[in-house]
Parts: structure tokens; C-alpha cells; sequence
């Protein structure tokens, strides 16, 4: 273990904060080099596999969001630390899927591993039916 439980769960919350502001090298300086990115088993944009690193991360699925949603947020309503995993609770919120016109609203949740301050691993769990409908996914 790295740090205690606040301190997890302070680190996790800032990077939401950077996110939120759009602070994006904030928030990959956080990125271990070797992290793995888990997409929610059969989303959109779940490619089979972990995104590996942070580049990967940058163009699997930040790029996308930048590009696919307008006016895209994170709500965090709850956190709950445990050594260095942390999980938040919240919302995924988006005026609209910029190919589709639907808005965005589905409960998420994140599962974060920490290891010397650096994240080193994340897992996103999130109703994937909902942002299959919104992207005009079909299956």
C-alpha cells in the first residue's frame, strides 16, 4: 500500500476535478506508463481488450469523447476508498452524441487502482445498453 485511504480517494477526486476542467496533462500526469484501461465490456467503444498506456488511453477514449459528445461531464456522487482501490459513483452527463442528437444520462461506476500515487489500473462499469441507443449503436 502506497497511501492511506484518504489520501486514495483525494488523489481520485482530483482527478475528476482536472478532468472537469479540462486540465487533460493534469490528468495523465496521474497515468502510470503502463496502465490498463478497462472500457465497460460490450460499450461502444470496448475494443476486446485493455487500452494499454496512456496514449492509448488519449486515443481510445478521450479523443472520443472530445469528439463524439458536446458539453460532456462526469458527476461524482459517492466515493469509497480501500487501501489503493478507489470506486466512485456517479453519472455520465452529455447535452448530446454529436452524430445522433441524444442526450446523455447513465449511472457509472469507476473502479481505480493506485500504486506509488500513479494510477495503474481502471475499470469503468456503466449502462452500456443506454450508450449504445445514444452513439446509434445497434446490435
Amino acid at each position: 500500500m502506497t497511501g492511506t485511504v484518504t489520501e486514495s480517494v483525494t488523489r481520485i477526486r482530483e482527478v475528476y476535478d482536472a478532468f472537469g476542467r479540462g486540465d487533460m496533462p493534469a490528468v495523465l500526469a496521474v497515468l502510470d506508463e503502463g496502465i490498463e484501461w478497462y472500457e465497460a465490456e460490450n460499450g461502444p467503444w470496448y475494443p476486446g481488450r485493455a487500452f494499454v498506456g496512456p496514449q492509448e488511453v488519449v486515443d481510445g477514449v478521450f479523443q472520443r469523447i472530445g469528439a463524439e459528445y458536446e458539453e460532456f461531464e462526469i458527476r461524482p456522487t459517492r466515493f469509497l476508498g480501500d487501501g489503493d482501490t478507489v470506486v466512485m459513483e456517479g453519472r455520465y452527463r452529455a447535452k448530446s452524441h454529436r452524430a445522433t442528437g441524444q442526450p446523455l444520462d447513465a449511472e457509472v461506476v469507476h473502479v481505480w487502482d493506485l500504486r506509488n500515487d500513479k494510477i495503474v489500473r481502471f475499470h469503468q462499469y456503466v449502462d452500456t445498453r443506454q450508450l449504445a441507443a445514444v452513439c446509434g449503436v445497434t446490435g
